[in-house]
């Protein structure tokens, strides 16, 4: 039997739609039932009193993209780790990735996970089934067919690798993208790499040993022939689109104009993207600094790319932030360019990360908040998700704006006990993270620095509800 709690939290800054303000929240049953500015609630005997005074109170983060690695890579990740590392973060809401090892292409495979995550989760949890040439099926039973959209509690939509990935899940080949496209509903979200490109190109580059390759290899006009097309197919079809980790400046000035949320409202196919706290952060200095520990696909880019996301979130051609939480083993990151794996983890540092930018001036608490939590729970129509509003889920994190912490590989929860922020002095540490009220993660004097579970696997947090896209 999933948990729901009932709590009071007192004198937080709250970042609500409206204002920020201090105030207190008050949680009944799971559900955010009042917020008051200026505090003066009054606790019930029945729930718990929490004293905010001093930190900020946010909706809980919403990570639209993570790769927990449940079933098949229990030594990188499994959905339990991948949760509690979530929390530890903020993050009270996720979405997996389905390049498993069996790959999930089934509603058999996607029911796997579904029971998975209610055994072993301690937040919310929402899947992607993958796409291959020839499910079209199973992706209709998952999603439905055009104008017979269905939602199935804890399915987000179709997750399409146009660039290489694991298992069978490489779709490429533009019949196969448009029976996709015109024959399913909901929603589908594109790894966007154009797979001949990348063939065409690895000849040149395949003998090199320097990380620099990597980036010059999977360039940019590789990613914009893989927007480009995509964002073709959902306008000819009117289909959904949310096109996942935009890492190039090239790609995020072609799309301006072209995306808006879904709120927003509009003629034509509703188009979304999202960018990563990792390229918003680094950039080839720090590449040729860090090496394979900043190995992933797309590859992280130049500074001229990061200064145009930037530029591009700002202005709302980005609406929102994820995590492409993908760990690898270290030692299997340390064997060098090119055999080191491809992927980082990023779900435990993403909101300090981005409250860091956020106290640094490249952006504001409340930017953030609308990137990481309100904006992703519009883009994927979720129900009582992403603010601070009576009504909503009651899940919130408290976070500390004021206190400065260094990132250490010891600190984390991922299994595989390392970051790419390490070294990075940031604020923002969650320091409780709750989920329908109840109180799942801390972080005080008493836990130190890396932080305490309060609950056992599976007792908290439910399947995300998300309404469906005709």
């Amino acid at each position: 039997m999933v948990r729901h709690g009932s709590a009071l939290i007192c004198g937080a800054t709250m970042v609500t739609p409206t204002q920020t303000a201090i105030g207190d929240l008050r949680i009944s049953d799971g559900v955010i039932s009042e917020i008051l500015f200026g505090g003066g609630l009054l606790p019930s005997d029945d729930e718990l009193l929490i004293d905010g005074t001093g930190l900020h109170l946010l909706p809980g983060g919403i990570d639209p993209q993570c790769h927990f690695r449940d079933p098949g890579q229990p030594d990188k990740e499994d959905l339990e780790s991948g949760s509690a590392a979530a929390v530890s973060g903020g993050i009270t809401s996720f979405l997996d990735m389905p390049n498993n090892k069996p790959s999930i292409t089934t509603m058999e495979g996607m029911q796997g996970k579904l029971d998975t995550a209610a055994a072993k989760c301690v937040n919310n949890y929402g899947f992607f089934i993958g796409a291959t040439p020839t499910n079209i099926e199973q992706l209709q039973l998952a999603v439905g067919k055009p104008k017979q959209a269905i939602s199935v509690p804890g399915i987000c939509g179709i997750k399409v690798f146009m660039g290489s990935s694991t298992g069978n899940l490489l779709v490429n080949e533009r019949e196969a993208l448009k029976t996709i496209f015109d024959n399913t509903a909901g929603l589908i979200s594109v790894h966007a790499e154009d797979e001949e490109r990348l063939v065409e190109r690895f000849e040149s580059y395949k003998n090199r040993t320097d990380m620099a390759a990597h980036a010059e290899w999977r360039d940019d006009i590789t990613a914009l022939l893989a927007t480009q097309l995509a964002v073709e197919l959902a306008d000819n079809s009117g289909h959904r689109l949310h096109i996942l980790h935009l890492t190039s400046g090239l790609e995020a000035d072609w799309l301006a104009d072209r995306t808006r949320l879904p709120s927003q409202g509009g003629e034509g196919a509703i188009i979304t993207t999202e960018t990563l706290p990792q390229h918003l952060t680094f950039t080839e200095i720090d590449v040729e600094k860090e090496g394979t520990r900043l190995k992933m696909n797309p590859p992280i880019r130049y500074q001229r790319d990061k200064e145009i996301l930037w530029q591009r979130i700002h202005d709302g051609t980005i609406q929102c932030i994820a995590t492409d939480h993908a760990p690898h083993t270290l030692s299997s990151k340390l064997e060098g360019f090119p055999k080191a794996p491809s992927g980082m983890p990023g779900v435990g540092t993403s909101l300090p990360v981005m409250l860091t930018h956020a106290k640094n001036g490249m952006c504001s608490v409340e930017d953030v908040v609308n990137w990481m939590s309100t904006n992703v729970a519009d883009c994927y129509n979720m129900t009582g998700k992403g603010k601070l509003i009576e009504g909503a889920d009651g899940d919130v994190v408290l976070v500390d704006l004021e206190n400065e912490v260094e990132v250490l590989d010891e600190n984390t929860w991922t299994r595989v006990g390392w970051s790419p922020f390490r070294g990075h002095k940031l604020v923002g540490w969650p320091q409780i993270t709750i989920v329908a009220g109840i109180p799942v993660f801390k972080r005080d004097k008493s836990t130190g620095q890396k932080g305490k579970l309060l609950v056992e696997k599976g007792q908290v947090g439910s399947p995300i509800l998300m309404t469906p896209w005709q």
